[in-house]
């Protein structure tokens, strides 16, 4: 069971160039870290895709064990792990976030 939630973490990884897995949705997060980073991807008004964790708690925790981080949201990147809203926060307050996204898109 759990390798098919890694196997399946890993698949929506790869597949979605810029994927969140947070608390809620982008209309209605269920966090003030989720809501803070939907806040700083829609600045760069850029697609994304979402995964709403409370809808599943095996997709919770294996997305934990996943990246080896301990709290929701995720964002990852080209199918690498970013960090979670004080990462996402503080790259994008330093202009690192946005060569990542923008590279995500070409």
């Amino acid at each position: 069971m759990a390798d098919a939630i890694q196997a399946r973490i890993e698949e929506q990884v790869k597949k979605n160039k810029i994927i969140l897995y947070m608390k809620g949705t982008p209309s209605f997060p269920m966090c003030g870290f989720s809501a803070a980073t939907i806040q700083v991807l829609d600045s760069y008004n850029v697609a994304y895709e979402s995964v709403n964790v409370l809808d599943d708690p095996a997709i919770r925790d294996g997305v934990k064990r996943y990246s080896n981080w301990p709290t929701v949201p995720q964002l990852y990147i080209n199918g690498e792990f970013v960090g979670g809203c004080d990462i996402v926060r503080e790259m994008h307050a330093k202009g690192e976030l946005e060569p990542l996204i923008r590279a995500a898109q070409g």
